[in-house]
């Protein structure tokens, strides 16, 4: 089983790192995934051997908060109307005793209850009813788990870290005002006599102290997860932040006791304003950087904008309006013209057309009729309808596609692995790294001051976050771009699996053509007639689901012809069908299967190949043993194909189309879109064979199609790519699924690829030059020379700016545009 979590907390790469490997070595685990950008964790289980709550507790354990799966709905309903225990009480009591309710909490400070229900026993309405029943008025819920809820959370988050960077800007500016222009005795400043140090050093070292106590209480995450993951002997960010500020006050207080000893010289050694500086810069780092991780989901947002906040139902013949959270399997909606649908379901009464655009990308509207299905977020465009609900929530068509992008967002592509192992190690170095720099300065120039400022430099400066967020920014923001354009990219491993295609392997029927054909010419022999021809092949046809084969039915049912009964039928997997029809044997299919079953078909031959030539599927005929005709079907090759295989050839990729169709009529279609390389002929069982065939001619091979007949091939390619309007098989099997069915969202796709992965180098090279650079730096070997000293306060700016220039490189991408 594959399950997302929410975790919060995290804020550097050996945060993931942690929680990945305490997962990892737990039994029944196959692959856990954590993203720190978009703060989920993707984990596969084996049900038997480990469960959610097991999983839960452990990276609880870890000092991170964690969202509880539910296999039940859980919702939180706003109540009015509570305002002591007793109303708690009597709220949680009538609520336990519903049939179907598993959990209730309620909380009187917030004024909300939070249930966890069965849906399939009660429904949501009967629930708020009873709340309604008690003399208190239930307001609309907010569904865990929602985007809607994750924003709301992440602007929660937003909005604390910036109180607390105001709070700490406010009281760090006086300080460093105040600490830093008494030893500045060339600016034209001065402080007022009454804290000057010199004067009295002890109202000038006591103002210090209350000023700095604000900054290091809007800070203090710093210090309770840093300690915490260093007392675990896994030191993160916050561990190196804590440590180093933690040194300058200690040495600060030390400093304070000395002056009390008289020792009044030493006020002039406080390095409060260094911690104050640099816990305000990394707050503010944290700020900016936390309001460029929310824009990089900025395509689920407006995936979930599409659908509407209220819906139209109908009970016992009355119409209702309730929110959408509301609606449940079953319930009778109505959609009046212009409004948009709410959720998945079927009409039941009514005709009109539905834009739905937003999941196929097709600009005209679909006709829709009782029995067909709509699409939540869809349009309708005039005729007002009644359909019933068959998905909801979770389960809709849009609700499906935005858990696709998720999950996308929250896998990890190849590359990542490279800043995996590089910051599974480096914040123990750099603790490493500062402490021998800081004990050989002391040794070698016996200045504890010194020492102490290259300790706190190079412990600031060597802050993994830059290698943590390179990869998942990109790839949160390339995904989400590709999902804009109708390019579901399913996983990380595909977005950067797509940039490596140098051949794609196109099927023909459904994907470079309509995959509706239609009988184009009929040739008959033996004195038999055309009519009696059409009649007997598609009473043959009618058991088959073949394109091919409804074409003749359909051509059939259009000439008014009736259909004769069918005693026997057996597809020919690959040459055809046979079939009784009447109490006469029909043969149809290719001419592998004339020859098999030594049916003389050579006087029809030249007329066959004339037709195959042209783009058109010649069919032999047979009864009894004898050829009484051939039935010629075209299926039109579709408007962006062409178009598309140009743009890929442009590109330098070589495409080649696999199909079942006999090579002449194959060629036809080839040459109409430019396609050089045809495989035909090819049962749909040694399809992936073909494409293993090319991947071990060195190529990396990406293979486009629709039907269920594609998708071994689809698995075997190095991409899998799916037409969204194919089977729900071949989408299952694809990597990348286009939801647009236009070609040219392939050579989109692979531009996409392209430019995250270089996105990701550029983040990554960025990250690794930065600490490359900066970490010599702080240990002072400019200094060693003569050069200048790295401060803490430009070590934190510096640690700060390198986080944010790798979130707003990657936020480049959202300018991205096929060319």
């Amino acid at each position: 089983m594959k399950q997302l979590f929410n975790v919060t907390g995290m804020n550097c790469a050996n945060c993931s790192r942690r929680i990945e490997k305490a997962i990892g070595e737990m039994p029944g685990v196959a692959e856990v995934s954590v993203n720190l950008a978009s703060e989920k964790l993707s984990v596969t289980y084996d049900e038997q051997e480990v469960s959610p709550d097991v999983i839960r507790v452990t990276v609880a354990d870890l000092g991170f908060g964690i969202a509880i799966p539910t296999a039940n709905r859980q919702v939180i309903i706003p109540v009015k109307g509570m305002n002591c225990a007793a109303c708690v009480s009597k709220v949680e009591k009538m609520i336990q005793k519903l049939d179907g309710v598993s959990e209730v909490a309620v909380n009187l400070a917030t004024e909300k209850v939070t249930i966890s229900y069965d849906p399939q026993v009660i429904k949501l309405l009967a629930i708020k009813e009873s709340i309604k029943g008690l003399g208190f008025e239930p307001l609309n819920i907010d569904d865990l788990g929602t985007v809607d809820e994750e924003k709301e959370r992440k602007e929660k988050q937003i909005k604390t870290l910036w109180r607390r960077t105001v709070v700490s800007v406010i009281f760090c500016l006086p300080l460093f005002y105040i600490a830093m222009v008494p030893m500045l005795d060339w600016l034209p400043l001065s402080v007022p006599q009454s804290i000057d140090p010199m004067l009295n050093p002890f109202p000038h070292l006591w103002v210090q102290v209350v000023l700095t106590i604000p900054i290091l209480i809007a800070g203090r995450d710093f210090y309770g997860k840093g300690f915490k993951a260093l007392w675990k002997r896994s030191p993160n960010m916050d561990s190196l932040v804590a440590i180093g500020t933690a040194a300058a006050i200690i040495y600060s207080l030390y400093n304070i006791y000395l002056v009390y000893q008289r020792h009044y010289h030493m006020v002039m050694y406080l390095y409060l304003e260094t911690a104050g500086v640099i816990v305000t810069l990394i707050l503010l780092g944290n700020t900016l950087e936390a309001i460029s991780k929310s824009k990089t989901s900025e395509a689920i947002k407006k995936l979930m904008g599409l659908a509407p906040k209220t819906a139209i139902i109908i009970q016992e013949g009355k119409e209702m309006e309730i929110p959408i959270s509301d609606v449940e399997i079953g319930d009778i909606l109505l959609v009046k013209p212009g409004e948009k649908v709410p959720v998945d379901g079927m009409v039941t009464k009514g005709n009109t057309a539905i834009d739905e655009a937003m999941l196929t990308g097709e600009s005209m509207p679909v006709d829709k009729k009782v029995g067909d299905t709509v699409y939540a977020a869809s349009i309708n465009k005039n005729g007002m309808i009644h359909f019933k609900a068959t998905r909801v929530g979770s389960d809709t068509a849009l609700a499906q596609i935005i858990k696709l992008v998720e999950e996308a967002q929250g896998s990890k592509a190849p590359i990542a692995q490279i800043a995996d192992i590089v910051t599974g190690y480096f914040v123990p170095v750099a603790c490493a790294i500062a402490i021998l720099a800081g004990v050989g300065w002391y040794i070698g120039t016996g200045d504890f001051e010194l020492a102490m400022i290259i300790f706190i430099s190079v412990l600031i400066i060597a802050c993994p976050c830059a290698l943590g967020l390179a990869t998942p920014t990109a790839l949160m923001v390339g995904t989400g771009k590709g999902a804009e354009n109708g390019i579901l990219i399913k996983s990380g491993v595909a977005l950067e699996g797509a940039h490596k295609i140098n051949t794609i392997i196109f099927d023909k029927t459904g994907t470079i053509t309509e995959g509706k054909p239609n009988v184009t010419n009929m040739i008959t022999v033996s004195g038999a007639k055309e009519a009696e021809l059409l009649q007997l092949t598609a009473s043959a046809e009618a058991g088959s689901e073949h394109p091919l084969g409804e074409a003749i039915v359909f051509a059939a049912n259009k000439a008014g012809l009736s259909l004769l009964e069918v005693e026997e039928f057996t597809a020919l997997t690959g040459k055809g069908v046979e079939a009784t029809v009447g109490g006469r044997k029909v043969l149809i299919g290719n001419q592998r299967l004339m020859d098999e079953q030594d049916i003389v078909f050579h006087e029809v031959v030249d007329e066959s190949d004339k037709l195959a030539n042209e783009g058109k599927t010649p069919m032999y005929v047979a009864v009894d043993g004898q050829l009484i005709g051939i039935i010629a079907v075209a299926d039109v090759v579709k408007e962006s194909s062409k178009a598309a295989v140009a743009k890929l050839r442009q590109m330098g990729i070589e495409v080649a189309m696999l199909t079942g169709d006999n090579t002449k009529t194959a060629t036809a279609i080839a040459k109409q879109v430019g396609i050089d390389r045809v495989l035909a002929e090819v049962l749909p069982e040694n399809k992936s064979d073909e494409v293993k065939r090319l991947q071990e001619e060195g190529k990396h091979v990406a293979m486009v199609g629709d039907g269920i007949n594609d998708a071994p091939a689809l698995v075997q390619a190095d991409i899998g790519i799916a037409i969204g309007s194919g089977t729900d098989v071949a989408i299952e099997s694809a990597d990348i699924v286009l939801m647009r069915s236009d070609l040219i969202d392939v050579s989109t796709a692979i531009q996409l690829s392209k430019k995250t992965i270089t996105n990701i180098k550029q983040n990554l090279f960025w990250a690794f030059i930065y600490n490359m650079i900066c970490i010599p730096i702080a240990a002072g070997v400019l200094h060693l020379f003569g050069g200048p000293l790295l401060n803490p306060m430009f070590a934190a700016a510096a640690m700060a700016f390198s986080s944010i220039s790798v979130l707003l490189n990657a936020l480049r991408l959202r300018r991205f545009r096929a060319s």
